[in-house]
């Protein structure tokens, strides 16, 4: 399974007959499937055949489908109503000659209603069901192609996710190694305020140094969300590669991963695991805006 972006574009033309039709179909965010569509008159018989085959194929998105409909009426049976043409046209020779104006044009008369008649050619019952045959497979033309739209959007996204995870990775080595010498650079910080507070008295015993740099180096103890982080990065990875609507599970695990860097942040009492700390909440927001495009 491939992953798949939420956003896509697909059209397809067709035509039966007398017929031309135009669809596109067009998909943006959304928390979940929201489909609309509105068909023309004459072809609401398909409308829900082709709502269950698009839901059967998109599990997220909000889809509009629009299709443009022509017929080709040049074949038609013309009636010109000669009688009301001949009314028409004295009446208006009579106006024009009361208001002193030219009388209007043979054209004029033809553009008005019910002048010029267009015989209704109707469909039979089989005609209208190869239609809406022929309709309802360019639709699935344009689905075919939204579908791959899809799939090369989420082919781009899966390559800028995995590079946001990797650079995500690096920064939590990096918090790793600085959080290991934590203890001694405690050690050393409160060693230096202890001789600058006694001064000339008297040392702090060893045993005293040693509960105070314990103390200081629980509530600093960033090891715990460190292996948080890095559970959330396995765990990423396999959805990236399952492929499927992981758009959801990704976007709660991206607000995981920001609780995690929050809680490093605020237990750092070292300025290099800070700034890191600082980089991995700007990695991790990187992460949350492109998962909010994965289907």
């Amino acid at each position: 399974m491939t992953l798949k972006s939420m956003t896509g574009f697909g059209r397809a033309d067709g035509s039966h007959d007398d017929w031309r039709w135009h669809w596109e179909l067009k998909t943006v965010n959304a928390r979940g499937l929201d489909v609309r569509m509105r068909m023309p008159q004459g072809f609401e018989a398909i409308e829900q055949d082709l709502r269950k085959a698009l839901q059967a194929r998109l599990k997220r998105g909000a889809v509009q489908i629009f299709i443009n409909v022509d017929r080709d009426r040049a074949g038609a049976d013309i009636h010109i109503n000669s009688e009301l043409a001949t009314h028409l046209m004295s009446e208006l020779d009579r106006l024009a000659d009361d208001m002193g104006v030219e009388p209007p044009s043979l054209d004029t008369v033809l553009g008005m209603r019910g002048v010029v008649e267009t015989a209704d050619t109707s469909e039979t019952d089989e005609e209208a069901e190869a239609r809406l045959t022929a309709v309802t497979a360019s639709f699935m033309e344009a689905l075919d192609s939204l579908v791959a739209a899809r799939a090369e959007e989420g082919a781009k996204l899966f390559t800028i996710l995995e590079s946001v995870l990797l650079e995500i990775e690096t920064l939590v080595t990096r918090a790793g190694d600085v959080a290991a010498t934590a203890p001694e650079n405690l050690r050393a910080r409160l060693e230096e305020q202890v001789k600058e507070l006694l001064a000339d008295r008297a040392d702090m015993p060893e045993e005293r140094i040693v509960q105070e740099v314990a103390l200081l180096a629980g509530k600093a103890d960033v090891r715990e969300e460190l292996d948080r982080l890095k559970a959330h990065i396995t765990q990423a990875r396999e959805l990236l590669a399952k492929g499927e609507a992981v758009g959801r599970k990704l976007d709660f695990l991206a607000q995981e991963f920001n609780r995690e860097a929050n809680t490093l942040c605020s237990k750092s009492s070292d300025t290099e695991l800070t700034r890191i700390g600082l980089d991995l909440k700007a990695a991790i927001e990187q992460l949350r805006e492109q998962v909010q495009n994965v289907e």
